[in-house]
């Protein structure tokens, strides 16, 4: 008489192997989806102003090159704005500094200007038509 090995586990027995039998694999257990990533709230977005639209992207090009410090591409570019139009609030020569606006197409500088008032700029004004009117304007990026 042979001794019998019963298996205490609820599956079914294990097949006899024997020479040229196969051996089944064992089925893996299918896998269990990833975890869900730990749900996180994002920093609250810190307020930039955007570009205003009546700034052409040249100007855009112009404002990143003043918070940069330059190189800037035309001798009188930083040069002192006098205010001698008297269009922007009063302040002590030397406060107001003025930078070219490139026009496409012109070999010349042209009438688009940027000027700035402060140092480093806070105050920010475009004019499209050689200081005749201007648009004031918050730069991004500008840390006031």
């Amino acid at each position: 008489m042979g001794w019998q090995y019963w298996q205490r586990s609820a599956g079914p027995p294990a097949p006899a192997v024997g020479p040229g039998t196969e051996v089944p694999l064992p089925i893996p257990a299918p896998a269990s989806s990833p975890a869900p990533a730990p749900t996180t709230t994002p920093a609250a977005p810190v307020e930039t102003p955007a570009w205003p639209a009546f700034l052409p992207p040249e100007a855009r090009a112009t404002v990143e090159l003043i918070q940069r410090g330059g190189p800037f591409p035309h001798r009188q570019d930083g040069s002192v704005f006098g205010n001698r139009e008297g269009l922007l609030p009063r302040q002590p020569r030397g406060w107001y500094r003025e930078y070219t606006v490139d026009t496409p197409g012109l070999s010349h500088r042209g009438a688009r200007r940027i000027v700035t008032g402060g140092n480093p700029p806070r105050d920010w004004y475009y004019s499209d038509d050689h200081y005749r009117s201007f648009r004031a304007f918050e730069a991004p990026g500008n840390t006031p």
